[in-house]
């Protein structure tokens, strides 16, 4: 060891040695004094800020959850924002209000009904799920597919969902004025969770739709011509089904150009046809398959206001405008009131020729 690390050694043992030897009585002096002090600026600071008020706790304020419309018009009146976050079941069931077959139509129970015919099919979905396993081939390879089939099959033995035979019919055998849409429980889903349990290609997508959604399904509603479908839409698989029959169809864009009556591409841009909906035009369809159950039972004022509404949320659908088109017609015969109101959009027809320029019972299924 050297001299310094000595000589510094020496000096921190003589500083220990000072503490040491400290009398007792200095040391508790010094720390009163220091006490003191300290409750002395406690008291000052306490003095200079007794009348600042307390911070508040910062809490984190959550948006308020959306509440679901309980009337046709609480969901008329819903932002297309809001309506994302709309019940597609709700929806149409809200557009069956005051309708012809929907006179004792009870929105809550419909939804509860849905709520547990989703439990169900989700426990028998699970309690099959090894014959996915054991043989994904006869499912296409496809869970999603497997998934949807096994709706399809519950729905059909469980629950007896059935396509309303007094209905089908081809598509070169429809007409104008069959009357499709005269009863409201054939073409919205009332008709599907009450006693009968039948439906329509109008109803019966929406019906597998708001189910597959109760279980985390991306489930879209998708428009043909004169028909309606439904589709897995994710980013790991997208393909088409239809179910009004017995079990499920896997089916392709393509097939929908040709069945049931065929596309150009100048009516798919006109109308949007295979595209997957937003909310806001799923509600279109569901105010224009409310504005021809009226019409079918002579509502023509309702009518207007329904193909209005639908209007008003797809205007450049040119179903719409034919539909808006005719119901002023009907509602202005033998009248002439239709030259004072103003058209909503320059392509709107004044006055359609029926034959020529209407749809042929849009939405109705083969």
């Amino acid at each position: 060891m050297n001299c310094d690390a000595q000589t510094k050694k020496r000096a921190n043992k003589s500083e220990m040695d000072a503490r040491k030897f400290l009398p007792q009585h200095q040391i508790a002096i010094g720390a009163f004094i220091i006490l003191l002090i300290g409750i002395a600026s406690s008291l000052v600071w306490i003095q200079a800020h007794q009348n600042l008020p307390i911070p508040s706790a910062v809490v984190a304020v959550e948006p308020p959850a959306f509440k679901q419309p309980e009337t046709l018009n609480g969901l008329l009146v819903l932002s297309p924002a809001e309506l994302e976050h709309c019940d597609i079941a709700r929806m149409n069931l809200l557009c069956a209000e005051a309708l012809p077959g929907a006179e004792n139509l009870n929105v809550a129970e419909c939804l509860a009904t849905l709520d547990q015919w989703a439990q169900h099919i989700k426990a028998e979905t699970d309690r099959n799920y090894h014959h996915f396993k054991e043989d994904p081939a006869y499912y296409s390879n496809s869970e999603a597919f497997y998934k949807m089939l096994m709706m399809s099959v519950v729905l059909y033995e469980d629950y007896g969902v059935r396509y309303n035979p007094k209905l089908i019919t081809s598509p070169e055998a429809t007409a104008a004025d069959d009357h499709f849409f005269a009863d409201s429980r054939d073409i919205l889903i009332h008709g599907l969770v009450g006693p009968q349990h039948l439906g329509t290609c109008s109803s019966m997508p929406i019906l597998y739709i708001a189910l597959g959604r109760r279980l985390d399904y991306p489930l879209k509603l998708v428009k043909a011509k004169s028909h309606l479908f439904m589709r897995w839409d994710s980013p790991a698989e997208k393909f088409d089904m239809d179910a009004t029959g017995k079990g499920l169809d896997m089916e392709s864009d393509e097939f929908y150009k040709k069945w049931p009556f065929p596309l150009s591409e100048a009516d798919i841009q006109a109308e949007d046809y295979l595209k997957s909906l937003s909310a806001k035009e799923e509600l279109s369809v569901f105010l224009s398959i409310r504005g021809q159950c009226q019409t079918d039972n002579e509502q023509l004022g309702e009518a207007l206001a329904s193909s209005s509404l639908a209007y008003q949320l797809a205007p450049t659908w040119r179903g719409n405008q034919v539909m808006l088109a005719q119901a002023r017609q009907r509602l202005t015969r033998p009248v002439i009131l239709a030259q004072q109101q103003p058209p909503m959009n320059l392509n709107i027809p004044t006055d359609p020729n029926p034959v020529q320029q209407a749809p042929r019972n849009t939405f109705q299924t083969p």
